[in-house]
Formats: C-alpha cells, sequence, structure tokens
C-alpha cells in the first residue's frame, strides 16, 4: 500500500484542479492502476486486490449530510492533503505572484492575520514575515494532516509567530475581536457553509478589520482551472453582501484570480 500511496500521491496534483480532458483521464486512471497493481505484486510477490491499487484522491470525503450548493453555484470539493505538493508547485510564484498579493493587502507589524483554509502555509509564512514577529498568524484548516505541513514549514522558515489551528466546517475558530485581516487564498468556493464562517470572520474583526478573497476568475475561459473552482466577481458580490461585508476594493493584476477586499458593513 505505501508503494500505491506514493505513486498516487506524486500524480495527485493531475486530479486536483486542472482543466478536465475526460479521455485522457480515464486512460490515466487506467494505467495509473495498471502500474500500481504490477509494483505492489513485485513488491510482495502476490496481486493485491484491485481496490487497494486506486489513486489516492485529490478531494477530501465530505460529510454524509454536507451541502452541494450555495447561493446558485456548485460547493467545489475541498482538496485532500493528499494534494498539498500541488499548493507548492513550481509554477506558483509567476502565475500567482504570492509576494505581490501578500504587498497589495498593507500589513504592518504587529498585525493579526487569519488565513482561512491556509493549507500546506504556502501563504501563512509569507503573511508571517509581513506582519513580524510582533505579529500572528492563525493559519486554520480543517484537515490535521494539513496544520502538520504548516508546521513543518515553521520549522523549516524558523517562523514562530504562525498559530496553527484545526477548526470545523461550520466555525471559523476566531475569538471575537481578535483579527485585523482574514485571507481566504482559493478557499472561499469550498467552504461547506460559507455563511457560518462569514459570521464567524465578522464577529473576530478588530476596527478597521478586513476580509480579502482570492478566486480564479470564472469570466475568462482560458483560466487553466475546474469551472467549480472559479468565481464570477458579480457572484462574489451577490454572495458577501447580503453576509454583511461591502466591498472596498478589486484588484485585477493576477494573471488568472483577482484579490476582492472587503470590510463589514457595520
Amino acid at each position: 500500500m505505501q508503494i500505491a500511496n506514493d505513486f498516487a500521491t506524486r500524480r495527485v496534483e493531475d486530479l486536483a484542479y486542472p482543466c478536465d480532458d475526460a479521455p485522457h483521464r480515464t486512460r490515466m486512471l487506467a494505467r495509473m492502476r495498471s502500474i500500481v497493481v504490477a509494483a505492489l505484486i513485485a513488491a510482495c510477490g502476490r496481486a493485491a486486490p484491485a481496490t487497494e491499487a486506486a489513486p489516492a484522491p485529490a478531494i477530501a470525503a465530505p460529510a454524509a449530510d454536507a451541502a452541494t450548493s450555495y447561493a446558485g453555484r456548485p460547493i467545489a470539493p475541498t482538496m485532500s492533503y493528499l494534494g498539498a505538493g500541488w499548493l507548492d508547485r513550481d509554477d506558483r510564484i509567476e502565475r500567482e505572484r504570492p509576494d505581490d498579493v501578500v504587498a497589495a493587502l498593507h500589513l504592518t507589524p504587529g498585525m493579526v492575520v487569519a488565513d482561512i483554509g491556509a493549507g500546506s502555509g504556502y501563504f501563512s509564512v509569507r503573511l508571517a514575515r509581513a506582519v513580524g514577529a510582533s505579529g500572528v498568524v492563525i493559519a486554520t484548516d480543517v484537515q490535521p494532516e494539513m496544520l502538520a505541513l504548516v508546521t513543518k514549514r515553521m520549522a523549516t522558515t524558523g517562523l514562530a509567530n504562525i498559530e496553527p489551528r484545526l477548526v470545523t466546517p461550520d466555525d471559523a475558530g476566531l475569538a471575537p475581536g481578535s483579527i485585523d485581516l482574514a485571507l481566504l487564498v482559493d478557499v472561499y468556493h469550498e467552504l461547506a457553509d460559507p455563511a457560518a464562517i462569514m459570521r464567524g470572520v465578522r464577529a473576530a474583526r478588530k476596527p478597521g478589520g478586513r476580509l480579502v478573497l482570492v478566486e480564479y476568475r470564472a469570466e475568462d475561459p482560458d483560466v487553466p482551472i475546474k469551472p467549480e473552482h472559479t468565481m464570477a466577481l458579480a457572484q462574489i458580490r451577490a454572495e458577501l453582501g447580503p453576509l454583511g461585508f461591502r466591498e472596498l476594493e478589486d484588484l485585477e493584476f493576477l494573471p488568472d484570480q483577482r484579490i476582492v477586499i472587503f470590510t463589514p458593513d457595520r
């Protein structure tokens, strides 16, 4: 099984967010299963059941009663920790310009920032540097395995001002009046309960606190991502307004994504 898991993890980025090509996907899955079975036979000297050779899932299993849509759009499945390698892909610096994104937030030393759906901590470490040793980044995620990756990244970078925090799909896990900014990078469209999480974010803001969403543009057919992982600006506005947020700014300098900055309306 370790051989199967290692192989599947290396291929998981092919099963996660990039656009689908159904025939190619079918052929690739069949080829992957065949290779994994052969590897298991060679390692163990016996054939393994076909179910053991299936590739690792690229999405986290949803709760049995999880909603499948919100405000007229599908809720995208949450990426599994098995697909975390995709979060650190080589072209992310060029395509998503994370340092420019953080610079656009105008963070200052001492701020408290919530990195909601932090994943492997790709943005957490950049936020931590921006707020300095006197600031704090609360890196939240619903998967403990993702938070383990955040902790590992903290050790690698030597950053001690990141607090990994396990949360639930309907609770932002933030204390009232505790944060200056909440950042969700390619996360909002995956929230199982957007209304509940946004209520938590609104309550957690300090005076003048901001909410920042980074999302792939649904209006652009050339964006190389599955449609369920994109959002149109009109959809973002239609959802966040009723949830109690007022738009401050829409930044369009990224190749594939946009940054939308909100503040609570009261």
